[in-house]
C-alpha cells in the first residue's frame, strides 16, 4: 500500500500554495481558493499535497509541534534559503544545529509551520 496524499487545512489556500511553490518548488496541479493540489514533481508520481480552506467556526489551528518538513542536501543551501527568505521580508529563524539536523523553522501563510533542514 502506498500513501497517496496529505491534506493540510489552511486559512488562506492561495497564499499557502504560492509560498510552497515559490520557496519549496511545489507544482500547482489545479484548484481554487477553497482547495488546491500541489505535487513535489510533475505529474502525480511523487508527494501529493492538498490544501483545503479552514472553516473559521471550526478551526482552532494546529498543535504547537505540528510542522511540514523539507530537507536539502547541503547546509550551505539551508543558509542560503534562510537568507533569501529574510531578504524577501519573511521572518525565519537563523539556521542552527539541533542535534538531529541543521535547519530552521518558518511560519507559512495559511497557519502552519515549515521546517527546513539538512
Amino acid at each position: 500500500m502506498r500513501l497517496n496524499h496529505l491534506n493540510l487545512t489552511v486559512t488562506d489556500v492561495e497564499a499557502a500554495a504560492a509560498f510552497l511553490a515559490e520557496w519549496f518548488g511545489m507544482t500547482h496541479q489545479g484548484g481554487n481558493a477553497g482547495m488546491t493540489l500541489l505535487t513535489d514533481r510533475p505529474g502525480f508520481d511523487g508527494m501529493i499535497l492538498t490544501l483545503m480552506k479552514a472553516r473559521p467556526a471550526h478551526w482552532s489551528g494546529y498543535p504547537e509541534t505540528f510542522h511540514v518538513g523539507f530537507f536539502i542536501e547541503r547546509r550551505e543551501d539551508v543558509d542560503d534559503l534562510a537568507r533569501r527568505m529574510r531578504e524577501a521580508g519573511i521572518k525565519s529563524a537563523v539556521p542552527e544545529d539541533t542535534g538531529h539536523s541543521y535547519g530552521f523553522y518558518v511560519q507559512a501563510p495559511g497557519g502552519f509551520t515549515v521546517e527546513v533542514g539538512a
